[in-house]
């Protein structure tokens, strides 16, 4: 049998983990909190984990690596330069690892994400099979260098182009690449939307391999934007070794709990899509659908270790929720609730705003130019292209500046309307009278409104 790797997308942050095996053992690669997913797989392919792999110390989730290490007896490997608090085997620059008759793991210093950065690659005995990169070398892009603050950022920018130039230098073309960001995460430099590649395929195309360095880290410093603010409470955590995730459903609360919890300023999130919501909501709750990037702008945008009740259609969602929460390291909600938001309310009278669509904008623009239009997209999407007079507060920043939020009605609006949907329900809970453009920016210059584009400097300005 030939050696299998069987990826674990987890959508929500961005990221995936790795189970290679050989049809007796397995070896995992960095694995989120909720690790039962990958007994789970281990389970079905009717392998053993003997050896739970981390590439570095994550900035952007709680790992599970130590527990799921403890849970099956398996080896627990970083980077010995790693200061953890717990114990585990600390592995360095051309260690290599056996992992039972067949895999071998050759342990490559990739700094440029982190310091101690690893990667990891696998051998069918002396046969280079795939290298699963972590934070280095993504599809088409490398990992962002600026996580660890900015005294660090050029420094590790000019490693990561270097240690990109290693992988592809060391590796043979066909050797699978397989990282662990890159696939909706802010970890990633630049977004590039693929799902499979290979050394030889990066080589043609990634600009860390193709650009000078000099040229490589201009450009990537020139496209960093902002990253969520919990990334800060993450690497604290995985350097103390995560517990155990608690996955049982918080106590049900009832519409009179539910109006003390809104009332004391705690959280209250309808995990609804954001068109349900806006057609019928109770007052005070805000919105982030399961639909759509959940975990990771809910914990970006609520204040760290604020209360958080949820309420689902079903036990289902709340469960769905739960699991991205502790992924994040936001262990227990406060309450749930399930149902319908005529029985969230009990009695009193719901809130609705309307949704709407670019060519919906471009015709209450044309009655009254006047009308507010509230972008709330980051800076680089704002640079390529905006309409014009419209006011720019990006998503992560609308709670800090609500003060320069537009009097009188305020359309809002993203790239997809994800995002706008989350703003919308925000300002509803401060009482703003707003519409949530629930369409792709796309459409916006076929409607006819008025694009203009800026440079990153003077948006940031």
């Amino acid at each position: 049998m030939t050696i299998s790797v069987l990826p674990l997308d987890t959508p929500g942050l961005g990221d995936r983990t790795y189970l290679a095996h050989d049809g007796e053992v397995a070896l995992v690669v960095d694995p989120q909190r909720d690790y039962d997913r990958v007994l789970g797989i281990a389970e079905a392919a009717g392998v053993r984990i003997t050896h739970v792999f981390e590439s570095h110390i994550h900035n952007d989730y709680v790992t599970g690596g130590l527990e799921l290490a403890r849970e099956v007896g398996a080896q627990y490997l970083l980077n010995a330069d790693d200061p953890v608090s717990f114990e585990r085997t600390g592995v360095s620059d051309g260690d290599v690892v056996e992992v039972g008759d067949r895999m071998r793991v050759r342990v490559l210093l990739t700094p440029g994400h982190t310091h101690t950065h690893l990667s990891f690659a696998l051998s069918d005995r002396d046969e280079p099979v795939a290298v699963f990169t972590g934070g280095s070398l993504l599809f088409g892009s490398t990992g962002r260098p600026d996580l660890l603050g900015p005294d660090h950022t050029q420094t590790l920018a000019h490693a990561q182009w270097h240690s990109a130039r290693r992988l592809a230098a060391e590796l043979p073309d066909e050797t699978a690449v397989y990282p662990t960001h890159g696939f909706g995460s802010f970890c990633s430099a630049t977004q590039s939307g693929g799902t499979a590649s290979t050394i030889g395929q990066e080589k043609l195309a990634n600009p860390a391999l193709t650009t000078d360095e000099a040229r490589y880290v201009e450009d990537l410093l020139a496209g960093l934007d902002a990253y969520p603010a919990y990334y800060a409470h993450m690497g604290p955590a995985n350097s103390a070794g995560p517990s155990e995730a608690d996955l049982s459903l918080p106590s049900v609360a009832d519409p009179a709990e539910l109006r003390r919890r809104i009332e004391a300023g705690e959280w209250v999130v309808d995990l609804r899509s954001r068109t349900a919501f806006a057609a019928g909501h109770v007052g005070g709750t805000v919105n982030f659908g399961l639909d759509g990037q959940f975990v990771t702008y809910l914990a970006w945008l609520m204040p760290w270790g604020t209360p958080v009740t949820l309420l689902g259609e079903t036990a289902e969602d709340v469960a769905e929720a739960q699991r991205e929460l502790v992924r994040v390291g936001i262990d227990r909600p406060a309450a749930m609730s399930t149902g319908t938001p005529e029985a969230w309310a009990g009695g009193e009278p719901l809130r609705s705003y309307r949704t709407a669509t670019f060519a919906d904008l471009a015709t209450t623009l044309a009655g009254d130019p006047r009308t507010a239009v509230l972008d709330v997209r980051r800076n680089q999407e704002r640079a390529e292209s905006f309409i014009e007079g419209s006011v720019h507060i990006p998503i992560h920043e609308v709670l800090d500046r609500l003060d320069e939020v537009p009097a009188g009605e305020v359309w809002v609006h993203c790239a997809g309307g994800y995002r706008a949907g989350v703003v919308a329900a925000l300002l509803d809970a401060h009482g703003v009278d707003v519409v949530a453009i629930d369409d792709s920016f796309d459409n916006a210059g076929p409607a006819g409104l008025p694009l203009t584009t800026a440079t990153l400097q003077e948006i940031s300005a």
